[in-house]
């Protein structure tokens, strides 16, 4: 089984970041999906893009964005899934230390399937743009500074999934790293086995292997923006995971999960 389990949607324009949280763009997304051999997707919006968070994020490209509903949001992806999709709902959650539980408690009331979790910003400033955390700091400091973050929120018990878990390598700036504190915090939690790293500055799959192959279990994902790329390079990320063991993949449902043969 293939699932692409990290997907924004988007109106069917290249290169635009126009929302489309409609039952039209799931179909979308799916028609993808089959035409490239996933089974199965799953709906993961930015977690700031909704009104209901919006006490949790203080910098201007989280507050700019913060103007939709989770409501309809759902009711699309559920309406989806009452025609007959293969379609799960998601949300990609940044990981906010101080007010981790004040979020969760915000979001328990919805019907998620699962919850992806992902570091992007530490102290207001970003991970995967630059000058951001970058600007005053060695490569081994901001390094230290993420994995840091990514285990306390694969111990927070509040995410089903970490994204794109080595994400900091994104502009190819990398150290030897010792992944083990963060393996020995997943405790049942999924990495993302994600293909946008090959379309980004490093030019690599997330995660590297030394990390994956201490997980115990995997997703996997494109975190496509448009519904073109769904499915995108999906050769490379299973072989990928099965060279660093696994056979099976994670798939998800009201927040419970099984494991299905992979591929």
């Amino acid at each position: 089984m293939l699932v692409d389990y990290h997907l924004h949607l988007r109106a069917s324009v290249s290169a635009s970041e126009e929302l489309d949280h409609t039952v039209e763009a799931v179909e979308r997304y799916v028609e993808r999906a089959l035409e490239r051999g996933v089974d199965e997707i799953g709906i993961t919006e930015h977690v700031y893009y909704f009104i209901e968070t919006r006490p949790f994020w203080a910098l201007p490209y989280q507050l700019d964005r913060c103007r939709e509903a989770l409501g309809p949001y759902c009711d699309a992806v559920l309406e989806a899934k009452r025609r007959g999709l293969p379609v799960k709902l998601g949300l990609e959650v940044d990981w906010v230390p101080d007010r981790a539980d004040d979020l969760a408690a915000v979001l328990e009331p919805f019907p998620w399937d699962y919850l992806v979790g992902s570091v992007h910003w530490i102290g207001g400033l970003a991970v995967d743009q630059k000058p951001g955390l970058w600007a005053d700091r060695s490569v081994e400091e901001v390094w230290a500074l993420y994995t840091r973050e990514l285990e306390a929120a694969a111990r927070s018990g509040h995410f089903d999934v970490l994204a794109h878990p080595d994400l900091v390598k994104i502009f190819g700036d990398r150290v030897e790293w010792d992944w083990q504190p963060v393996i020995d915090a997943l405790d049942g939690v999924a990495l993302e086995v994600s293909t946008a790293g090959l379309h980004k500055p490093v030019g690599e799959l997330y995660p590297e292997a030394r990390l994956l192959r201490g997980a115990s279990r995997i997703t996997v994902a494109s975190d496509a923006h448009l519904a073109e790329d769904v499915g995108r390079d999906f050769e490379a990320a299973v072989e990928h995971a099965r060279r660093a063991g696994f056979e099976t993949v994670t798939v998800f449902d009201g927040r419970s999960s099984r494991q299905e043969p992979l591929g």
